[in-house]
């Protein structure tokens, strides 16, 4: 095997750059440009956020509707500045479509519990 890396020198990795608040893609591409790890499935045996579960450093919630939640939260904060603005407001309602429909997805798969909900007021303080 041309790889250097054992699994257990992976996993390790996944920690390390975890704990430094990188995401799973993040994760990935570090892993796959610096230490040429293709993929971590075929090397360890389990995708990145199996790993990052077993340790109980997974996110709270999934990589996709966090980034369109911190996209909403972006758009409102221009929109306060620009109210005017109408182009911005219809993107505002794509994404907020996007991410209920997400929302449905992932409360029907059980990643998110059945009474979660988004809502715009507090959606700054899920991405901060």
């Amino acid at each position: 095997m041309w790889l250097k890396l054992t699994s257990d020198d992976v996993k390790k990795q996944i920690y390390k750059l975890a704990k430094k608040g990188l995401t799973r893609s993040q994760i990935g591409v570090i892993l796959r440009d610096s230490h040429s790890v293709v993929q971590v499935r075929f090397v360890t045996g389990n995708k990145i956020l199996r790993i990052l579960k077993s340790k109980g450093l997974a996110p709270d919630l999934p990589e996709d509707l966090y980034k369109l939640i911190k996209k909403a939260v972006a758009v409102r904060k221009h929109l306060e500045r620009n109210r005017k603005d109408k182009d911005a407001k219809f993107r505002l309602i794509l994404i907020d479509s996007r991410i209920h429909q997400l929302v449905h997805y992932y409360k029907t798969k059980r990643v998110l519990p059945p009474n979660w909900k988004y809502e715009s007021s507090t959606a700054s303080a899920l991405v901060a």
